[in-house]
């Protein structure tokens, strides 16, 4: 799956470019990926892109290796996956400074992707778009996801607990970089 995960990836960014060839060399749409890696004793991977499209950013995840059922999915404040647990990329990435919410929550974190549902087979498919007054691809702007951390974790996220959504360990983490 590791394979179909990286080849996902060069799809995107193929994708991606040929999207931008009607825009014009000025202006051409930001486009940002993230490898899934498992943490330490899990096998959770995958891939995530988000495309910019007007005041939208799409967000497309594909994720394999989990139990059947919801997963919080959350873009986290530092962009480092270095320690074998996932710890390493802190807490919920939250500029605003807002409580954690689900999806749907006009209060939320700006990371804040709500549950992946995995099917029977482990496998799960989210695609989301927000708000770029939410989050931004710009690599300058205080909102900007470029260079953070996106964890899948154990348990779904109930959209109350403060401030983590009490969505349990964290199974894989990836860094989101520009295309």
């Amino acid at each position: 799956m590791r394979l179909v995960a990286s080849l996902l990836l060069g799809s995107i960014a193929l994708a991606g470019c040929a999207g931008m060839s009607g825009q014009g060399a000025g202006n051409p749409k930001p486009i940002a990926v993230s490898q899934l890696n498992p943490t330490q004793g899990n096998k959770t991977g995958g891939a995530v892109s988000f495309v910019q499209n007007g005041d939208r950013i799409l967000v497309d995840a594909r994720v394999d290796g989990l139990t059947p059922g919801l997963h919080g999915f959350h873009v986290h404040e530092k962009g480092d996956c270095s320690s074998p647990d996932g710890m390493s990329a802190g807490g919920h990435f939250n500029p605003g400074s807002k409580p954690h919410g689900g999806p749907d929550h006009s209060d939320r974190h700006a990371g804040d992707f709500g549950n992946l549902e995995a099917d029977a087979n482990g496998n799960a498919v989210l695609k989301l778009s927000i708000p770029a007054s939410q989050v931004s691809l710009s690599r300058d702007a205080s909102n900007s996801i470029v260079g953070k951390a996106l964890i899948v974790h154990a348990d779904p996220d109930d959209y109350k607990t403060q401030p983590t959504g009490n969505a349990g360990k964290r199974l894989a983490c990836g860094i989101i970089a520009l295309q």
